[in-house]
């Protein structure tokens, strides 16, 4: 199921009318740390008419939020004093967890994750006592959970874990979604790409690739998070529910980066066999399954594989 692809841009009255109408009417989301895809599913559910309240860390993402129409609370998610935000006031039938990381290496990860979940359930927890519902509950965590390597096809059932630190705090902060007081999904996403995410894209313009040729690049659309964020929430569920989400691709990283080199009319590019930058291990050979995601949300990812989406990507950065 996909919301409408009604661009938010130049709708701030039309969805701030909609917000003042929704938050009476029982259609509020509140997004926490709406930057890269929570700014993008903010965009998608202002669209559709419904009130969004959204929590970031950043000056000019909060402007660029409240100009779409959004109420926004500036602040550190890992911390107590948004609680009382007037702009987190009444009920929310939605709520979302789509932080990154914000630097500073495991630390950084673990303010984010493990500390900014817990958090956001015990604001939760506190408003279900004062008789507010709790909303059903999305989080965003990652595939990095996953140690299998080798080739695997990887599902939902597979063991997790792993001995890098930053994938400790990522499972960690997934237990805590067990305290949600109310329905909770956790949605496992690959590499994201999209609007503006050209890294690749610089690499095959470089000349050189990080990783290895051979590796397996599971990827995840941003758009399609989106619409898998709508797609769970129109089915509703208990929980917590956990789906991957990966493109139907299944493509090497030798594959993508050929193909954007003949794009781009380069030769394709040489690889240093070592992580990319801000990486510690290289990415394990494995393909992400998301079969589960398809047949009991009947989501289907728009940008199939990576050639449809890097197409738009292209596009957007030759203009």
């Amino acid at each position: 199921m996909q919301w409408n692809d009604e661009h938010a841009a130049g709708l701030a009255t039309k969805t701030t009318e909609h917000g003042e109408k929704n938050a009476r009417t029982g259609r509020r989301l509140v997004i926490f740390g709406a930057g890269y895809v929570g700014g993008a599913l903010a965009s998608r559910a202002l669209a559709e008419g419904w009130s969004v309240t959204a929590l970031t860390r950043n000056i000019d993402s909060a402007a660029a939020l409240r100009e779409r129409g959004c109420a926004v609370v500036v602040a550190r998610i890992n911390e107590v004093d948004w609680w009382d935000a007037p702009e987190l006031a009444g009920d929310f039938q939605r709520v979302a967890v789509t932080v990154a990381a914000g630097g500073g290496g495991v630390e950084g990860y673990r303010r984010s994750y493990v500390e900014g979940l817990a958090s956001v359930a015990g604001w939760a927890k506190r408003e279900v006592t004062s008789g507010k519902a709790p909303g059903h509950l999305i989080y965003t965590s990652s595939t990095s959970v996953y140690p299998q390597a080798g080739g695997v096809r990887v599902t939902e059932q597979h063991p997790i874990g792993g001995e890098a630190e930053t994938t400790q705090v990522l499972i960690e902060a997934e237990r805590l979604v067990a305290e949600w007081p109310g329905a909770a999904t956790i949605l496992r996403l690959a590499g994201i790409y999209g609007p503006g995410r050209t890294h690749l894209v610089e690499q095959v313009r470089r000349g050189e690739a990080s990783g290895q040729p051979q590796v397996h690049l599971n990827l995840i659309h941003r758009d399609d998070i989106v619409d898998a964020c709508a797609a769970v929430w129109a089915r509703g569920g208990g929980g917590p529910e956990i789906f991957n989400l990966a493109d139907d691709g299944a493509a090497t990283k030798e594959e993508v980066v050929t193909w954007l080199a003949g794009r781009l009319g380069l030769p394709p590019p040489v690889y240093t066999g070592a992580p990319a930058v801000g990486r510690r291990s290289l990415t394990p050979d494995r393909i992400i399954d998301a079969a589960r995601a398809r047949a009991l949300l009947g989501w289907r990812p728009r940008h199939s594989t990576f050639r449809e989406g890097y197409a738009e990507v292209l596009a957007d950065s030759s203009e």
